[in-house]
This record gives structure tokens, sequence and C-alpha cells, in this order.
């Protein structure tokens, strides 16, 4: 069998999402799976969140250099989570995008495509998919398995992903196979 697919559908304003985000990015390289990462807006499906600049910052990235997804994402959670800092601030952005490892004129650019109708449309897809496959909060992680989607919501439930999938889970920091 191939390997699955699974979907991370996420909000850096989300803790549980920054959970489920480490511990897969883990996982990726012990577990069968493809993991894509899918920034979508919290406040679409809870209808209140203060993350929709940074969400659009983190699109307009994958839109044009989705390599950058996984630090970038992951320090807007430290910032956000571990700093008590704001994410919402033009400045605040491109501080995040620096430490992430993003160029100034690459940063710049992504701050600039926030306001365009490309960028709020490409989230607004990204969400609509995250609730078609029934999510109802973030983090929600679509296994496409057998050629069918499945959702699990919650990082506390990582666990029966990988027995969903045939994989031992090995705690939140596992060390890699042998």
């Amino acid at each position: 069998m191939g390997r699955t697919v699974v979907e991370l559908f996420y909000d850096v304003i989300s803790p549980y999402s920054w959970l489920a985000f480490e511990a897969l990015c883990r996982y990726r390289h012990i577990w069968n799976i493809d993991l894509r990462f899918r920034p979508a807006f919290l406040g679409g499906i809870m209808q209140q969140t203060g993350s929709l600049t940074a969400m659009r910052f983190i699109t307009a990235i994958d839109m044009t250099n989705p390599q950058y997804l996984e630090p970038l994402s992951r320090e807007f959670w430290i910032r956000f989570w571990s700093q008590h800092e704001d994410i919402t601030q033009p400045k605040n952005l491109l501080a995040v995008a620096q430490q992430a490892g993003l160029s100034a004129e690459l940063s710049q650019k992504a701050l600039e495509m926030i306001s365009s109708a490309t960028v709020k449309d490409r989230l607004k897809e990204t969400t609509a998919e995250a609730l078609k496959y029934g999510a109802f909060g973030m983090p929600a992680v679509v296994a496409h398995y057998d050629g069918e989607p499945h959702l699990f919501f919650g990082s506390d439930r990582l666990e029966l992903l990988g027995s969903f999938i045939g994989e031992k889970w090995l705690g939140p920091v596992p060390s890699p196979k042998l």
C-alpha cells in the first residue's frame, strides 16, 4: 500500500493545532504518511479569533513558497503562545517571518498579498474544505485512507490516527525508526 495522505488543517491561534503540528512533523518520518499542511482560518469555523491577518500571511507564503510553512507556522505559535506577543500587526508579521528564515523581500511580498482577493479566496477555500470534511474546530486532521477521507479532531487523537492507518504511536516525541 502507498503512503497515507494526512492533511493537517490548522490555525496558529490554536494551541492544540500546535501540539498536533509538532507531533505530526515528528511522525512524518516514522509513519508511512505524506503530511500536508493546510493553513485555515479557525474563525471561519468557530466565529471568534484574532488570527485572520496571520493566517492570510501564512496562506500567501503557502501560495508562493510552501517550503516555509513549517518554520513560519512554528514561529507564529512560539511568538503567540510562548512569548505572549502580538501576531496581528504588519511589523510583527515581518518579525516572525524573519525569525523563520524568510527573506525581507519574500516577507514584504507576502505582506502586500494578504489583502488580495486571491489570498482571501484561497484561505476561504481551505477553510471550506475543512468544513466539508466535518471540521468543527482545530486541529482537524484528515487521513486519506483506502480512498476515503477520515476526520480526526484534536491533538489528543493522534494515537487513534496512528492505529487507524496501521502505525504505532510512540508518544509525542518519538525516536526515529532504526
